[in-house]
């Protein structure tokens, strides 16, 4: 009878930690604890052991209702040590800037040829810049750009004269972000077979982005709560003051 009730409170335990691997992973891990950002990453690095370089992955939860557009977040973080990511970037361009593009190393560059493959749905690329001139073209894009979060838009920076930057920050590590409608922003910002120091620099200058991206419309608490997982490894609540550099708002 107790083997029986013991087997049922660990398949319970099992179950609501996500499977045995994952009861193995958040073993030792006190629920609701808040960590600082420097162990927190040491515990992903120790716990990352699957058979790839998991990624480690930033989540942060903003007093904002991204249904106002004055609350809506969106910008761009250059994460100082990259993302280890190699990212497929499109450039639409003509003349002396589809050149630039090129040399800057774009995987797919082009103008209305570019537009026309797009537009019957084959997108072959991670990211997307524009130079200005081309937006009255890529602008009929929008409703297979824009679901898939492609769209170029001059505030992130991919609507642009300076399509070299932008190509070198794309597949240098440049990540794009957009609150949900949950009110929450993630990226990934590293892989865990990264320094630890490269990590948290990572994940600093990405709290920090988002943060300095604060809109105008929100009110109380904007900073709620940061929380950073591996792929494969537990999520773990970061204590606020340990990731941003500035004041905690």
């Amino acid at each position: 009878m107790a083997k029986a009730q013991i087997s049922a409170e660990k398949i319970k335990e099992t179950r609501e930690a996500g499977g045995k691997r994952m009861l193995t992973v958040k073993q030792g891990l006190p629920a609701g604890k808040s960590y600082g950002v420097d162990e927190a990453v040491k515990i992903l690095k120790d716990r990352a052991k699957a058979k790839f370089d998991e990624t480690i992955e930033v989540a942060v939860n903003l007093g904002v209702d991204p249904k106002h557009a004055d609350q809506m977040v969106r910008g761009v973080c250059n994460l100082p040590n990259g993302s280890g990511r190699t990212a497929r970037v499109a450039v639409f361009a003509k003349g002396a800037k589809a050149d630039e593009a090129k040399a800057a190393g774009a995987d797919i560059v082009g103008a209305e040829d570019l537009v026309e493959i797009v537009s019957k749905g084959t997108i072959n690329f991670d990211r997307c810049i524009a130079t200005p001139d081309m937006m009255g073209l890529v602008g009929r894009l929008g409703k297979v750009l824009g679901p898939r979060g492609l769209m170029p838009n001059p505030r992130v920076g991919t609507v642009t004269m300076d399509v070299t930057t932008a190509v070198k920050g794309a597949k240098g590590g440049s990540v794009e972000f957009r609150v949900e409608k949950a009110g929450i922003v993630h990226a990934g910002v590293g892989k865990a077979s990264f320094s630890q120091e490269a990590l948290v620099q990572n994940i600093k200058a990405f709290v920090d982005a988002v943060v300095k991206a604060k809109p105008t419309g929100s009110k109380g608490t904007y900073l709620k709560k940061v929380s950073v997982s591996s792929t494969m490894g537990p999520g773990l609540k970061l204590d606020t003051a340990t990731v941003s550099s500035g004041p905690v708002v």
